[in-house]
């Protein structure tokens, strides 16, 4: 689990994101990611937003668990200084449902790629 500090929690952190921030959007998820205004090394924060549009709260909760399972896979390699909020899509639920494990690391991973901040896998082997 996450410690309290890596998370976003605050209403007004999330409205500053949004507000202030830059977005990245993909069939699945968007991604909001803004440098972090606090001066200290408390490393990248994740905030989620999971509507009830992909259903209930038993996949809301697993939805939740996916993300922050795929967000501590690459945070080594993500910039530390930024808060990150990551929005699922009712599409998203596709992949739960798929033959694949770990779709949603996958759809995690292309975005935080697609938004510049990891560096694409090609370049990890030079």
């Amino acid at each position: 689990m996450a410690a309290k500090r890596s998370r976003l929690s605050r209403s007004s952190d999330f409205q500053r994101i949004y507000r202030e921030g830059s977005s990245t959007a993909s069939r699945f998820l968007v991604l909001y990611h803004f440098k972090q205004t606090a001066t200290g090394d408390s490393g990248p924060r994740l905030g989620l937003s999971v509507s009830k549009k992909l259903g209930g709260a038993v996949v809301r909760n697993r939805v939740k668990r996916l993300l922050r399972e795929a967000f501590r896979a690459c945070e080594e390699r993500l910039p530390g200084e930024y808060d990150y909020v990551l929005i699922a899509r009712p599409q998203l639920v596709e992949l739960l449902d798929g033959p694949r494990k770990g779709a949603v690391g996958e759809a995690v991973v292309e975005l935080f790629e697609r938004a510049g901040l990891l560096p694409p896998p090609d370049s990890e082997a030079s």
